[in-house]
């Protein structure tokens, strides 16, 4: 298992090279230009995220698919994934993580646009779309698509079941002294409850889980900037000037590297908000939306609520932390956290660990209808119910036994992901320049697509 676990360690370690970040990052920012910068229209994509399309083609609400992207990518990554990036690569890999977030939302409105562009209706009448749809529809790359798939479906059982799993069992155990094969009865039945219902139940419990469960943590980051606030400017500064001059933290990250900050807070970027990887264009398919480019602004909000926002509390508040208490210890990312929100009195420790348990539940949701989705791209409906029970067997054992290698590989499945779907966001990015011109600056966002255009 060592071994296995070694190679694992380094094939992550190569793919998130500089390649890769060459890669996601130059992707972002070509999108953002060849796309004439969406981002401009972030105030309408969130006032289009909280109204019903009526009469579109669709499964759930526009809302839904969001709160269900939101759902899947708004998890442990914010938290501890954060805190491990400034662990490794300094308080600068904050600013990267964020950078990320920013041209990352015209990465995410392209993969929505697509979704809904190339999305197909499947004999049970329900919506299907994603990556592996536009490969093949667009672009005739079937084998492609098929491998996106089976690495979609394999990441699901790392990232988005036992890797969750893991996180709520160990704090269940380590806070309340819940046994953790008790924690996974109860997980496995609650999430059981949630997704044999499909796409509609999951966006359903989302609906309501995602905007409670940010609020409450939003709320605690905001409580921690005030008691530090002194040190809140002096964080910011740290967090710029380290990005490019690591020596400038001093302390601890003298160690740290221009490379290792972009390299962690890119990839942990990714990791929070997926942009890039391909997953949230599965469910923004399923949305009840006009046309293309309607979904693509409201996607392209979820990069926003999730790492320009959530991602950003998280660093600034760690960073102004680790000044304003010189004391904590921050080669750890997870006990660097905890020490930052055990100094709100009384609340602290309990906020944090409400928010990792439900912020790990919902990605737990959220990845069992993208690996679903996977799985019926490529045996259609016959694999649907024999996924979800390995599924729900996964989170048991993920509750019961140690995920090292689960990390590892897990971090390979994300980063080949990416490749075959930043592939597809470039090649058709002509497609989706061609759209965006045509509804988001021809004003014509509340026209209806044409079945031809289907």
């Amino acid at each position: 298992m060592d071994t296995i676990n070694d190679f694992f360690s380094l094939l992550s370690s190569w793919l998130w090279g500089w390649p890769m970040i060459v890669l996601l990052l130059g992707t972002h920012v070509f999108l953002t230009f060849r796309l004439r910068i969406p981002q401009r229209k972030l105030l309408t994509g969130i006032r289009l995220s909280v109204r019903k399309d009526d009469g579109a083609k669709g499964d759930v609400s526009q809302f839904g698919a969001l709160a269900t992207a939101l759902a899947a990518t708004i998890g442990t990554g914010n938290i501890v994934g954060v805190a491990t990036a400034v662990a490794l690569g300094g308080p600068g890999a904050v600013l990267w993580c964020w950078l990320t977030g920013v041209f990352g939302m015209s990465t995410k409105y392209a993969e929505g646009l697509l979704a809904v562009k190339y999305r197909v209706k499947g004999e049970n009448g329900r919506m299907y779309g994603g990556p592996m749809y536009a490969l093949e529809r667009g672009l005739g790359m079937r084998w492609l698509a098929v491998l996106f798939a089976v690495f979609t479906a394999l990441a699901s059982f790392g990232i988005g079941c036992t890797v969750q799993a893991n996180s709520i069992a160990l704090l269940a155990n380590e806070t309340f002294g819940i046994p953790t094969w008790a924690v996974g009865v109860f997980i496995c039945t609650l999430t059981a409850v949630v997704i044999l219902g499909g796409v509609k139940s999951i966006a359903r419990v989302c609906t309501i889980l995602v905007p409670f469960m940010a609020l409450c943590y939003v709320v605690g980051c905001i409580v921690i900037l005030v008691m530090n606030a002194p040190f809140v400017w002096p964080a910011l500064k740290l967090i710029v000037t380290s990005a490019f001059n690591p020596s400038a933290a001093g302390g601890g990250f003298v160690g740290s590297t221009v490379m290792m900050a972009a390299r962690f807070g890119i990839a942990r970027g990714l990791f929070s908000n997926e942009s890039g990887m391909g997953s949230a264009p599965i469910v923004a398919a399923a949305a009840q939306t006009r046309n293309p480019v309607r979904q693509a602004l409201v996607s392209s909000t979820g990069t926003f609520w999730d790492t320009v926002v959530i991602c950003a509390l998280t660093g600034l508040v760690l960073v102004s932390s680790i000044i304003a208490y010189p004391d904590i210890s921050y080669s750890d990312g997870a006990a660097l956290t905890k020490v930052a929100f055990s100094k709100i009195p009384y609340v602290g420790a309990p906020l944090l660990t409400f928010g990792i348990l439900t912020f790990a539940f919902s990605t737990i949701l959220g990845w069992s209808y993208y690996g679903e989705s996977a799985v019926n791209y490529i045996e259609k409906q016959r694999a649907n119910r024999f996924y979800r029970i390995m599924f729900i067997v996964a989170l048991f054992f993920g509750c019961i036994v140690s995920l090292d290698i689960i990390w590892n590989i897990a971090d390979c499945m994300n980063a080949l992901m990416a490749i075959p779907n930043l592939v597809a966001l470039l090649l058709l990015s002509g497609v989706a320049a061609r759209e965006t011109r045509k509804y988001l600056w021809g004003n014509r966002l509340d026209e209806e697509m044409s079945e031809r255009e289907e």
